[in-house]
């Protein structure tokens, strides 16, 4: 996914009322250091809440906003949106590619979500998910398969059906049945969601999970949805496969108590080796052949092969890949796991090289980007101690963004989710919120807004340290006024006192609003960021106005 030619994000510059904080310490330098080879300061800023977003889009997407968020994720269910979604039967003169034959109401919150992000500026990714409807699933679901998010053996040509309506609906000139005028056009996708889970993509595997069968499935699902996406005007569109798991288990021969082996019916393929098995070529990237590549659905021959680029083209074509790289509760260079197929953070260069030696296997020179589009650290409280603190995800989230930055692979950064889940007896869930489930900020809402970190934060007195930092929403601020933005770093000597500016405050001259400097240091003490919001911006909240926030302290030791 060529990022950069298909998603132009828009950067002006304008001033914001920062520039007005004191005069800064005569002690202190502060050094303008060269970007780092390859880093990307045009990264873009993602989100996602989806049960938020689809019960208050204006109000949700405004919070993004304010957050300073780019893009918002939003995962359409085939079966929320389609006709008869619980029926085994097609449903009798069905036109699956007219978007005015299914239900308006199951439209509504998604015509209402693309509206209102083009209002405010934000950038639309759809990920066209399952799960199917029963009438889209294979035979025989074997127990364990829930509606309505699970897909079993799903029906590719019908998913390109529903991918056909979706992209008719938001072409840019698609008048809902009774209005006057056109919905706002999509111009970012991905086709499906987590396909080497067996609970969005079964079975994961068959014959004692001797043969993983997803990935020959997902193939068909890429081929059908990226035509469909081409057939309707978003061919030239940003287009994302992949939105991988980022872990498996197996294979594994079958047990007592698991019949299927492991990934079996509903477990997870470790992503490398369902990537490898979808673009049919074993551990060592040699092409299948025979039997065993008839079975996963793989040419058997190498005339076969020669033609497997040219009938596959979403799997070469795409504007890149998305991957859901959690870290679980371990900071982001490092994995508890020694699994070489796993894709979580650390592992995102091993990702790289898989994908571009696949591609390699059949003359494609494509050097996939990799979107990081679902990500966030599980806090405790709420959720049980075997989970970082609120303040530890704050600083792992700032790491794993630095990172990124500096990695030019990566062209995304995520943060899942806005609010934590409601506690259920006792279980705090997927707390990876930026807010509580009562709407109390934590740590990492700062963080987010504001991302501060210091690789090295001790050293000896004299010594210049790297400060890096993002000041997100001075993107909008940019926007609406054209003028130069800036952002201040603030100092506090020792423990306590006030803060104070520390040198002159930093140009942000880049499209995401990082930066990165150098700079020496008075003494020991606390650093932090400080960005002040434009004194007038309709689309922020009047309490917003003028107001000056700030990132997580930082603690620096000079010695």
């Amino acid at each position: 996914m060529p990022f950069t030619s298909r998603i132009a994000i828009r950067f002006l510059s304008r001033r914001s009322a920062a520039v007005a904080l004191g005069i800064a310490l005569t002690s202190v330098c502060l050094l303008t250091a060269p970007t780092p080879a390859g880093a990307s300061t045009t990264q873009i800023a993602m989100i996602q809440d989806g049960n938020q977003l689809l019960a208050n889009p204006a109000g949700i997407l405004q919070r993004f906003r304010l957050l300073g968020a780019t893009t918002v994720r939003v995962v359409v269910f085939w079966y929320d949106v389609t006709k008869n979604p619980g029926s085994r039967k097609v449903p009798s003169g069905f036109n699956a590619t007219d978007p005015n034959a299914y239900p308006k109401a199951n439209w509504a919150p998604y015509d209402a979500i693309v509206r209102d992000a083009k209002q405010d500026g934000i950038t639309v990714d759809m990920t066209v998910a399952g799960g199917a409807p029963a009438w889209a699933d294979g035979p025989a679901i074997p127990n364990g398969g829930i509606k309505p998010h699970y897909a079993w053996m799903p029906n590719a040509k019908y998913y390109g059906q529903f991918v056909s309506a979706v992209g008719k609906r938001y072409s840019g000139s698609f008048k809902p049945k009774g209005q006057t005028s056109a919905l706002p056009a999509v111009r970012f996708w991905a086709l499906w969601n987590e396909p080497n889970f067996g609970e969005d993509l079964g079975p994961q595997a068959i014959d004692g999970s001797t043969v993983s069968i997803a990935p020959q499935m997902y193939r068909g699902l890429v081929n059908a949805g990226w035509s469909a996406l081409a057939r309707t005007g978003h061919g030239h569109d940003t287009i994302l496969i992949g939105e991988f798991a980022a872990r498996g288990v197996g294979p594994g021969k079958p047990t007592k108590h698991a019949p299927q082996g492991y990934p079996g019916n509903y477990g997870q393929t470790q992503p490398l080796q369902f990537i490898r098995t979808l673009y049919c070529v074993n551990n060592s990237f040699q092409q299948l052949r025979g039997s065993y590549a008839a079975a996963r659905g793989c040419p058997t021959t190498a005339a076969g092969s020669r033609r497997f680029r040219a009938q596959n083209p979403g799997l070469f074509k795409a504007s890149g890949v998305g991957d859901h790289p959690y870290p679980g509760s371990l900071p982001p260079n490092q994995d508890a796991s020694t699994d070489p197929d796993f894709a979580t953070f650390p592992n995102l260069p091993k990702l790289a090289r898989t994908l571009d030696r696949v591609n390699s296997v059949y003359g494609s020179a494509t050097h996939f980007p990799i979107y990081n589009d679902e990500y966030g650290y599980i806090t405790h409280p709420p959720a049980s101690s075997q989970w970082v603190s609120p303040a530890t995800a704050a600083y792992y989230l700032n790491w794993a963004e630095y990172l990124s930055y500096r990695n030019p692979r990566i062209k995304s950064y995520m943060q899942y989710l806005l609010y934590d889940p409601p506690p259920v007896k006792g279980n705090g869930g997927f707390a990876s919120g930026l807010l509580t489930s009562r709407g109390v900020q934590k740590p990492a809402y700062a963080a987010y807004r504001l991302p501060l970190y210091l690789p090295v934060t001790s050293s000896r007195v004299g010594s210049s340290l790297e400060v890096w930092g993002d000041a997100r929403p001075a993107h909008f601020a940019q926007l609406d006024t054209g003028t130069p933005q800036t952002a201040q770093i603030e100092f506090q000597p020792g423990s306590t006192g006030a803060f104070t500016n520390l040198g002159p405050p930093v140009n942000i001259t880049n499209p995401a609003g990082y930066f990165d400097v150098r700079v020496k240091f008075p003494g020991s003490g606390t650093v932090r960021l400080a960005w002040t919001y434009p004194k007038t911006d309709p689309f922020l909240p009047v309490s917003a106005l003028g107001s000056t926030v700030f990132s997580r302290l930082v603690q620096v030791t000079l010695r």
